[in-house]
């Protein structure tokens, strides 16, 4: 609140700092005021210090500032690390370390609690929350990276991460229909919940938070620390990465069908088609990346390599005459699942510049899980008007489509570099 006081510069601001994830506040915590002129610009945390600043008095984390003008202020309060009243993100504030702890932790909270939801709004409220929760853990293990991994060795790290997600979606199923026949639905959410929490205790007790020295984060060319919502560039490869992870979700929805009603195959035979793909995933994945990393290989090449051959596969599916066909396709989308799905990840978290890189790899994150949405919405749509020819037809498209941005992006990089010199 404010109060005034008998003579010119008296008002007198007081308050409380409160954590916004975590229910203890970090003592002692900077509070900030940043007059709101002419001058004034998002970026002016990172840039100046404060017109007024103080720190928060005792672990109740009650602070007051004194003396002060009348005016338009910016009220601000973080944890530094450097005690230089600017903002540095990758030493202040909450970072990625803390957001996964809170995420995956409350996530399976949510679980244990979802299974006495009994109505079905109900349910998609409990689900909507406890994804929105959950899908704060992506981003933030992302730029976790940067912090454990160096960064020559960045990409084979996102490609391990790949590896045990896609473990994860190989034997979850399988397991989950265990669990269900051995102890019922209810124990699904109890195993599911209690693991969630196992796993991120464990990564607690093992994994001690890391954050990047602090030379790293002077002297940092601000011209660069662009607006994500200004950086054309990003925006055309988010379209890229849009429509390849569209392209990819087939595979989980309209393929399935599509083995059944043209060739008659049965669900255990699918599912030995898609042990294709983690097979080849697991066995590729890592060599091919370290090899095109010796190389040196330009990262949006690879990806552009990548996107033609997920397009191939599905233009592959255009011939219906022989089943053979569909393990060709497979093996066709699986690698080009490994040259783009690993170098996208590095490509757009080396597009980041330094301290924007949560904001990124959000973003980055929140196209797949829109393709995730519009996959199997279009290709229903397709095929329910025009049948499944056009469908693979469209998705092939949608590749080549996507080739040409890379290309794009390539020559748009170029010219980027001739600026910077």
């Amino acid at each position: 609140m404010f109060s005034t006081g008998s003579y010119i510069d008296s008002l007198t601001l007081k308050g409380t700092a409160v954590d916004a994830l975590l229910p203890k506040t970090d003592f002692p915590t900077t509070v900030a005021l940043y007059q709101v002129d002419q001058s004034y610009k998002d970026s002016l945390v990172f840039l100046e210090k404060p017109t007024y600043i103080t720190t928060t008095i005792n672990e109740t984390n009650n602070f007051e500032l004194s003396n002060l003008k009348q005016g338009t202020y910016q009220l601000i309060a973080l944890k530094e690390q450097t005690r230089n009243y600017t903002f540095q993100p990758k030493t202040d504030k909450i970072g990625f370390y803390k957001i996964m702890i809170f995420s995956l932790f409350t996530s399976g909270i949510g679980f244990l609690f979802l299974q006495y939801v009994t109505s079905f709004v109900g349910l998609c409220i409990g689900m909507f929350s406890i994804m929105v929760i959950a899908d704060m853990f992506r981003p933030a293990m992302f730029v976790s990276l940067g912090a454990y991994a160096k960064p020559e060795n960045r990409t084979r790290a996102l490609t391990l991460v790949r590896i045990a997600v896609n473990l994860g979606f190989a034997a979850g199923p399988a397991l989950g229909g265990l669990i269900i026949m051995s102890i019922g639905y209810r124990g699904l959410f109890w195993v599911d919940g209690s693991t969630c929490i196992l796993a991120i205790g464990l990564f607690a007790l093992l994994v001690k938070e890391k954050k990047k020295p602090i030379s790293e984060t002077e002297n940092i060319d601000e011209s660069k620390r662009i607006s994500v919502f200004k950086d054309k560039i990003f925006w055309v490869f988010l379209f890229v990465s849009f429509v390849t992870a569209m392209i990819f979700f087939q595979l989980f929805t309209t393929l399935p069908l599509y083995h059944h009603e043209r060739f008659g195959l049965t669900e255990f035979q699918t599912g030995l088609l898609m042990t294709i793909n983690g097979l080849l995933i697991f066995a590729l994945e890592m060599p091919i990346v370290s090899y095109f990393e010796r190389k040196k290989v330009h990262k949006l090449k690879i990806i552009l390599w990548g996107t033609l051959l997920m397009s191939i596969s599905f233009y592959l599916l255009l011939i219906n005459i022989w089943a053979g066909i569909l393990v060709i396709s497979m093996i066709f989308v699986s690698i080009g699942e490994v040259f783009s799905f690993p170098f996208s990840n590095a490509f757009a978290l080396s597009r980041a510049p330094v301290g924007h890189e949560g904001r990124y790899m959000a973003i980055y994150t929140m196209s797949f899980s829109t393709a995730h949405i519009m996959s199997s919405k279009l290709g229903m749509e397709i095929i329910g008007h025009f049948g499944y020819q056009w469908n693979w037809f469209v998705m092939g498209g949608f590749g080549v489509l996507a080739a040409f941005s890379c290309i794009w992006i390539q020559k748009q990089l170029k010219l980027e570099t001739r600026v910077i010199r």
